[in-house]
């Protein structure tokens, strides 16, 4: 007999929610609803206390981003997100994703995005034809230098030579290690997506950091930490204790 699929959906958008559980309803009947999360802490309690085979996955939620409930919840539970934001899209790869769908979602769209879930039960997300597939597509989409201006003359910076990124304002800045920083063209959450995830890491919402560039990571209250960089970063940066592990962790060499 057919297992039945078990499905979770999470939107902090109840209109969203309810549009997304009457077409699964339809085109997959026997699908089965487990729960609804509004937040990244709902989900996290959901996932942590249930048996799901599939999960649809608003980006933005009512506490936060759901990329921070798949750092802390380190699930091999197939994804198909459903967003009305483009930039995610290889991030998102590296989350389980199966398919990413751009709301308004069309009924159509959700079915081909089933299909392939149901297409993958034969390759799991576990398997090593799914890693090599992943992996590869990854490192073809990985950035290993930048293009940068100075006046009216142009040059590049090596990825290795970034020390960290920052947004200010409305801007996003390359810092190198030689202390010269430069506007480039991306979000951080676009560069969040580009960059080795051995070498750079999402410390607070406005920094990315290269980990040479760490001198000194000192505890703060309320279980956060106070990261220092050489060069000096023009912004203070504090590490959240919803992060503090993690980070704690990828110091270590233990997630990549």
């Amino acid at each position: 007999m057919k297992k039945k699929s078990k499905y979770l959906i999470i939107e902090d958008e109840r209109f969203a929610y309810e549009e997304i559980k009457r077409m699964m309803k339809s085109l997959r009947p026997d699908y089965e609803l487990c729960g609804w999360a509004t937040s990244v802490e709902q989900a996290i309690q959901l996932v942590s206390n249930m048996e799901i085979d599939l999960m649809l996955v608003d980006i933005r939620l009512s506490d936060g981003n759901s990329f921070d409930f798949f750092e802390q919840v380190k699930s091999q539970v197939p994804v198909i997100f459903t967003t009305a934001y483009d930039e995610y899209a290889l991030k998102a790869f590296k989350v389980n994703s199966i398919d990413y769908l751009l709301k308004p979602i069309e009924e159509k769209d959700l079915e081909y995005a089933i299909i392939k879930y149901e297409n993958l039960q034969c390759i799991t997300p576990l398997s090593t034809e799914f890693q090599k597939l992943r992996n590869d597509y990854i490192m073809s989409n990985r950035k290993n230098r930048f293009l940068v201006q100075t006046g009216d003359a142009y040059g590049y910076v090596e990825v290795q030579h970034v020390a960290f990124f920052y947004s200010e304002e409305k801007y996003t800045f390359l810092h190198t290690f030689e202390d010269k920083r430069y506007i480039v063209p991306y979000t951080l959450d676009q560069l969040d997506a580009m960059l080795d995830q051995a070498l750079f890491f999402r410390v607070s919402r406005n920094c990315i950091t290269n980990i040479k560039s760490i001198s000194k990571i000192a505890k703060y209250f309320a279980g956060r930490l106070k990261i220092s960089f050489s060069p000096l970063c023009p912004h203070e940066i504090i590490v959240s204790r919803n992060r503090a592990d993690h980070f704690l962790n990828w110091i270590n060499g233990n997630e990549l």
